[in-house]
């Protein structure tokens, strides 16, 4: 299949990444260098590619504009004791309209994704993660969408799409994959009451920024879960990467966001991972090229260490662990495998399916046991039911 609306990455970058010391990731990986030499893609796992497209980034001109440090800093590093089963494709040119841009990261990303390749985006803006989104519309299936953001960016109905409103139009406009959405690492005060109370109206997850610095574990399940997963760069605090003009004083820190990356690699599920908003304009000494390249490490990393957990696996590779609470039996489940845990529940409004599991912690078993229903399973039953 040929994608013409690739650029392929600079014969400068590509005469870069060979000149780098042996068994770095610039000697190993698949690089897209000309137009007649697209790469065999047959056992790649993931391939990189960049969106050059900024026009609907809210209050962050610049972005979208150039990836070319990025990509010195990532064929910098060396890959860990993993193999290096990843693609460099380019960048997807700006469209001569937006939505000519939203079409064909839509069809690369389908693509990619039908064909069992997780894609990295590296955007742009974060209205991209829609496009992405609305590539899963031709597996039929629902989704779980983790948005790493400051922000929920519902914005209005009136508003057009753009990186501050992308949420509401994939919560709204048909068809509807969507069965879950979390947020991690929101600010409150970012966030108007109402539209915290929207989501919790639809039984979305929200994580605050003092929840997870207080325990960066608490977001594996949520990660475990999702198929997208979307970072927006201005969730990091801008001391510690300054390449977002919506970048404050609060926010993750660079070890944060790596090993929110590194869970969301590890995670099973996850189908494609985005970085958005990175722009290049405001990135001192590189600073954030170095910071997203070594996301990109993270999450590769993190998948070399899969699991394939259940539902992949056996019922008898894991032990169940029975809970009385009020009038429920809670069934949690441990892999002997990895040692991660999972709920079960009952499903009352599908005759198909029975149960499902859900992922969580080792303390929502601590809760359980101690007569408190955890937070999580009460939040995915009534979506449930």
């Amino acid at each position: 299949m040929k994608f013409n609306y690739l650029q392929p990455v600079d014969t400068p970058l590509v005469n870069f990444a060979k000149m780098q010391a042996n068994l770095s990731i610039g000697q190993c990986i698949k690089i897209y260098a000309t137009k007649d030499d697209f790469p065999d893609l047959t056992t790649t796992k993931i391939a990189i590619f960049g969106v050059l497209e900024g026009r609907a980034a809210v209050n962050n001109s610049g972005t979208g504009v150039d990836l070319q440090e990025v990509r010195k800093e990532l064929y910098k590093l060396f890959p860990g004791n993993w193999p290096i089963n990843v693609a460099d494709l380019g960048d997807i040119e700006q469209g001569n309209t937006i939505e000519d841009t939203y079409f064909a990261v839509n069809e690369l990303s389908s693509y990619l994704i039908k064909n069992k390749i997780i894609p990295i985006i590296i955007g742009g803006g974060q209205d991209l993660t829609y496009a992405n989104y609305r590539a899963y519309d031709v597996l039929e299936q629902t989704v779980n969408l983790v948005a790493v953001d400051r922000k929920f960016d519902l914005g209005t109905i009136e508003d057009p799409l753009n990186s501050e409103s992308y949420l509401s139009k994939i919560v709204m406009n048909p068809p509807n994959n969507l069965f879950n959405f979390c947020n991690i690492g929101y600010q409150t005060y970012f966030n108007s009451q109402d539209e915290i109370d929207l989501l919790s109206s639809l039984y979305f997850d929200t994580c605050r920024l003092g929840e997870v610095l207080n325990s960066i574990q608490l977001v594996e399940p949520i990660l475990r879960d999702a198929d997208i997963v979307s970072i927006d760069l201005s969730s990091v605090k801008n001391a510690e990467s300054p390449a977002s003009n919506n970048a404050g004083p609060n926010g993750l820190s660079g070890t944060d966001i790596c090993a929110i990356a590194r869970y969301a690699g590890i995670s099973d599920k996850v189908t494609s991972f985005g970085i958005y908003e990175y722009n290049p304009l405001l990135d001192t000494k590189n600073q954030s090229a170095q910071l997203i390249s070594q996301i990109i490490w993270y999450f590769i990393e993190g998948y070399n260490f899969r699991a394939n957990d259940y539902p992949f696996g056996l019922k008898d590779q894991y032990e169940k662990f029975i809970v009385p609470i009020e009038n429920e039996l809670l069934n949690f489940y441990k892999s002997n495998k990895s040692g991660r845990w999972w709920m079960e529940i009952e499903i009352s409004n599908n005759k198909f399916k029975r149960h499902a599991l859900i992922p969580c912690t080792y303390q929502d078993y601590i809760s359980a046991s101690n007569q408190e229903i955890p937070e999580r399973w009460m939040q995915t039953f009534k979506k449930l039911n």
